[in-house]
């Protein structure tokens, strides 16, 4: 297991479960956990964390619930997603953020600030989760900078957590 501090970690009540649900449900469009699972909260080293059982499958950053890239993983959502060309997948692993030329597409509805998830344009697997610095259109018009602010991305500690 890598070396990430976690704090305060507790088990959520149905209540609290069905409200973090509703909100992911809400975002991706498609069921995740139910209020029936075993979910506990913790404090994370930048965000909170959700667990379900030993795996670390959700975050809340700033009072978001969103998946993390092994959430995104195992419920495969079809929303809320930027896709990058292969050229930028090697810097999305390392943690860079996503620049506005290497993006070939976006889900709409994206509004700045929003927490999305990228994936490549070839196999369509999510490498990473970031803020979006700008809206659909703007991040579909390709210009320079940053169009998304990477918060996790695969081979980070929290991915390493989880092997």
């Amino acid at each position: 297991m890598a070396d990430i501090r976690i704090r305060k970690r507790k088990r959520m009540r149905e209540k609290e479960i069905k409200a973090v649900v509703e909100e992911l449900d809400a975002v991706f469009g498609i069921p995740t956990f139910t209020e029936k699972d075993p979910i506990d909260i913790a404090e994370g080293p930048d965000f909170g964390l959700l667990f379900c059982g030993s795996d670390i499958l959700g975050m809340i950053y700033e009072g978001k619930p969103f998946l993390t890239v092994r959430g995104l993983h195992k419920f495969r959502p079809e929303r809320r997603f930027v896709t990058v060309d292969m050229g930028a997948v090697k810097f999305v692993t390392n943690g860079a953020d996503v620049m506005g030329p290497g993006i070939t597409e976006a889900d709409d509805g994206i509004s700045e600030g929003d927490l999305v998830w990228i994936r490549d344009e070839k196999n369509r697997m999510p490498l990473a989760v970031g803020v979006a610095l700008r809206d659909t259109e703007g991040i579909r018009m390709k210009d320079k900078g940053k169009a998304v602010m990477m918060l996790h991305y695969v081979g980070d500690k929290l991915w390493k957590a989880g092997e």
